[in-house]
């Protein structure tokens, strides 16, 4: 994987072990020489794993929507900041550069992102791997909500797995190079998976 793309919060979170673990998780890629596309802005664990990053001296590249420029503050210090017109534009120029798709703990805006990607990997758009890196529990519930979504009959197993997750950097890492996207699709029926 040459580039990663990394959806977070904008805000740090009420336990620092977010931040510091965000931090870590820009330090690991900037080692491993991959390159960090996020959304452009210097608040939250949004700038701080750009910040982890550029702390070694890795490629980070922004994009951030003009209207958000003065609300989410664009960092200063990146390789390349990209300025897009809408959150869709956002979004797919975000999918565009990246190999894969890293979650780590934010709002409603961090859901949608995942969410989209998901659904657009359900769909076969792209056969990207989306890991959660699973800080302190912070994602259990969702994790427990996709899996009652499989039990009532709303998503298929091969879809949830398409999910990876772990609370530790190295090993969401080494299960996204291993990613193999599933040939089974939403409309694939129970017989045939």
């Amino acid at each position: 994987m040459k580039s990663i793309t990394v959806f977070c919060g904008s805000s740090f979170g009420s336990h620092d072990i977010y931040k510091e673990q965000t931090f870590l998780l820009g330090k690991t890629l900037a080692r491993q020489d991959i390159q960090l596309v996020y959304g452009g802005s210097e608040t939250g664990l949004m700038g701080t794993v750009a910040n982890g990053v550029l702390s070694e001296n890795g490629k980070v590249i922004g994009v951030l929507p003009q209207f958000l420029q003065t609300k989410e503050i664009a960092h200063k210090n990146l390789t390349e900041l990209i300025i897009v017109e809408t959150m869709h534009e956002r979004k797919t120029k975000m999918n565009e550069l990246c190999d894969g798709v890293i979650v780590l703990p934010g709002g409603y805006g961090t859901l949608e992102e995942f969410f989209e990607m998901i659904t657009w990997a359900q769909l076969g758009l792209h056969k990207k791997p989306i890991g959660i890196l699973n800080i302190d529990g912070f994602y259990d519930d969702l994790i427990n909500l996709v899996q009652t979504m499989v039990d009532k009959g709303f998503l298929k197993q091969a879809n949830k797995d398409m999910v990876l997750i772990s609370e530790n950097i190295d090993d969401l890492l080494d299960q996204m190079r291993n990613y193999e996207a599933p040939t089974v699709g939403k409309w694939i029926s129970k017989e045939e998976i």
